[in-house]
């Protein structure tokens, strides 16, 4: 155990008006004491700490110069708003990021004032922003919107979406790009900062509109000719051309470690009538903290850790493999004998597994950004050129690409693969992460087939059938983390499309289980054979063509029928029981229950207290049954007496 850090300032500034107290050369003590007891709190916690480390002084800048709360302040994505929940009221809360009960790893509304809109989907920022800058403005209020931004979420097209309508906004708006990979900045130093200050001054800009207005008494072509040469200008000195014609007006780049530098600027920024403004900023992920600086990942993610040496904490030694290393190894080793196979991922290759098929075949891996929607287009045209392309995205992060899906893929019933990660509950990222909807939206769609990993071999042999159908598109989704220790077999698979598999065969009870809570599934039917009910469990593969034969064959020779399902209302079941319905299969008082997630967002926790929760583990499913069968916990016959949990 290490000693938490020395705050003695920091411990004097619970929230930002205390921080606006302090002279501007105390900003550094604070900015100091800030980045270790972040450190500190991340490595009890776990959870994103170079995005954090690396906007530590902006935070302190931006909070010091504008009035937050009443300046509504927009992180994009929000894995780097450690340093900010630390000065706005949370710290006490800190070392329970992610945790049940805890802080959010992500901004939050419910947790705080400070946090006016909830994000852990990149590029939102600017658009939300712009509609607090508006909203004040309609109602005459004050109030600036101020996103932070950084330069991969600036791979969004959302972005620039955002930008091109933010004209209205004028002065309210101000857009922070965090360039911390150096991907858009020119070498930054005395000069830049320098610059940076001039073109943001007062001076300058009371200058500027001197000249404007009298320049419009020129002539019209006169007066935009001069407009634009001033634009480009400054363009060629800071690198801004770009936002400027997006009707920016460009600061920067400044060092965003500098507070010495940061302070003055966004002080011009917030005194001037020009706007909207986009001030950008150099920062380091991992600032500060040497084992960070040193990774080649900046400690992007992390678990827990040992402070003094940087030391992660290690699983057990020899455990199943992860199911997303499992999906990237059998497509790699398929692409060995066919070309015509292609990955594609949006901006998260180590996160699907696609940076072990880059590995095999850099040629044939396409990282296209926080570009969802491009990437199921690109998929698409792929397709349409012969080619078998597979797009790996996560279940949440596919939902923003549900018009390509439907438009550009399903319509046209062209053969892209979806590879869909982190299925189900996720655990610590909580509700903006989970995989909660894609059975739901990809099986309603005509021409789709979606399939839903068991176990790692399942996943293995789901993989070589998406690689093998041609004659549309299709899915299959898997959870995050490790699989369940099967063993995967050399020869792989090719899974008849639309046909489930008996797992184990009774005559009482049958629990058609698609995904990957078939291991629950088995485990209830264990209790349910103990007490004298004889149960088949069958894991159905297929949520979509269904495997009607196996549902209409058990539902003949079964008094309960219970589905069960990582996704929400509207998948599995549901299309069971409407293929039920319509051909009268529940017309002689067949029990059927459902089992899916519940119509609520499940907050941050461990995977199996989370699916506890959702009331979808052993426990859960043997009193779903007992329910149905008017049995109570005991397994005697119940008329009417409430049922106890079993």
């Amino acid at each position: 155990m290490t000693k938490p850090p020395q705050t003695p300032l920091l411990d004097q500034v619970p929230t930002p008006d205390e921080l606006r107290q302090l002279k501007p050369e105390q900003l550094r003590q604070l900015s100091d004491e800030l980045r270790a007891e972040m450190i500190d709190a991340v490595s009890v916690s776990g959870g994103h700490l170079g995005s954090g480390l690396g906007v530590v002084e902006l935070t302190v800048a931006i909070h010091y110069v504008f009035n937050t709360p009443d300046d509504r302040l927009v992180w994009d994505v929000g894995h780097q708003c450690y340093p900010h929940k630390i000065i706005t009221g949370r710290r006490d809360r800190i070392r329970t990021l992610r945790q049940g009960g805890g802080l959010s790893g992500f901004t939050k509304r419910a947790e705080s004032e400070y946090d006016p809109f909830g994000a852990a989907h990149s590029s939102t920022s600017i658009s939300a922003a712009l509609g607090f800058a508006i909203a004040n403005k309609l109602n005459d209020r004050p109030g600036r919107g101020i996103a932070v931004i950084g330069d991969g979420a600036m791979s969004a097209g959302m972005a620039y979406e955002a930008m091109n309508n933010a004209s209205q906004a004028g002065n309210r708006l101000v857009v922070i790009l965090n360039d911390n990979d150096m991907s858009i900045a020119p070498p930054v130093g005395g000069l830049s900062a320098y610059l940076a200050r001039m073109v943001s001054s007062s001076e300058y800009l009371g200058i500027r509109s001197l000249a404007s207005r009298a320049v419009k008494k020129m002539s019209r072509r006169m007066h935009e000719a001069i407009g634009k040469a001033e634009e480009y200008t400054r363009g060629m000195v800071t690198g801004g051309t770009l936002f400027e014609e997006l009707g920016f007006y460009y600061v920067g780049p400044i060092d965003g470690h500098n507070l010495d530098h940061l302070i003055p600027v966004l002080e011009n920024v917030r005194d001037t009538s020009e706007g909207p403004v986009l001030i950008h900023v150099v920062t380091e992920k991992g600032k500060g903290y040497a084992p960070a600086e040193n990774s080649a990942d900046k400690y992007h993610g992390v678990p827990k850790f040992n402070v003094i040496t940087g030391e992660k904490a290690k699983g057990a030694p020899g455990g199943p493999p992860n199911y997303q290393n499992v999906f990237g190894d059998t497509l790699a080793k398929l692409a060995d004998t066919d070309k015509r196979i292609c990955a594609i991922t949006a901006a998260m290759p180590s996160g699907t597994g696609v940076d072990r098929f880059a590995k095999a075949h850099p040629d044939r891996s396409f990282d296209v950004g926080i570009a969802e929607q491009h990437g199921v287009t690109f998929a698409a045209g792929l397709a349409a050129q012969g080619m078998r392309p597979f797009a790996a995205i996560y279940s949440t992060f596919l939902q923003r690409a549900y018009d390509q899906v439907v438009h550009d893929v399903a319509i046209q019933n062209l053969p892209v693969r979806f590879a869909i990660d982190r299925a189900g509950l996720v655990g610590a990222d909580g509700s903006t992460h989970a995989g909660s909807f894609d059975i739901t939206y990809l099986a309603t769609l005509p021409n789709m087939v979606v399939m839903a990993a068991s176990d790692e071999a399942e996943l293995a042999h789901m993989t070589y059938t998406a690689a093998e159908y041609d004659e549309g598109p299709i899915a299959f989704r898997y959870p995050r983390g490790s699989g369940t220790g099967v063993s995967i077999p050399d020869q792989l698979e090719k899974l008849q499309i639309g046909k489930g598999r008996v797992v184990r065969e009774g005559s009482k009870v049958a629990i058609l289980s698609l995904g990957a809570r078939l291991e629950e599934a088995k485990k209830a039917a264990d209790q349910l054979e103990a007490r004298g009910l004889s149960t088949t469990v069958a894991d159905m593969r297929f949520a979509k063509p269904l495997d009607t034969d196996l549902i209409e064959r058990l539902m003949k020779t079964h008094e309960v029928i219970i589905t069960i399902e990582e996704g929400a209302i509207g998948g599995l079941g549901a299309h069971v029981l409407t293929y039920a319905s319509d051909e009268g299969l529940l017309d002689a008082g067949l029990k059927v229950r459902t089992m899916r997630l519940p119509d609520i967002f499940i907050d941050q926790d461990s995977p199996d207290k989370q699916y506890a929760l959702a009331g979808l583990d052993a426990d859960a499913i043997v009193e779903k049954v007992l329910n149905a069968l008017k049995h109570n916990s005991a397994g005697v016959a119940n008329d009417g007496v409430e049922e106890a949990r079993a």
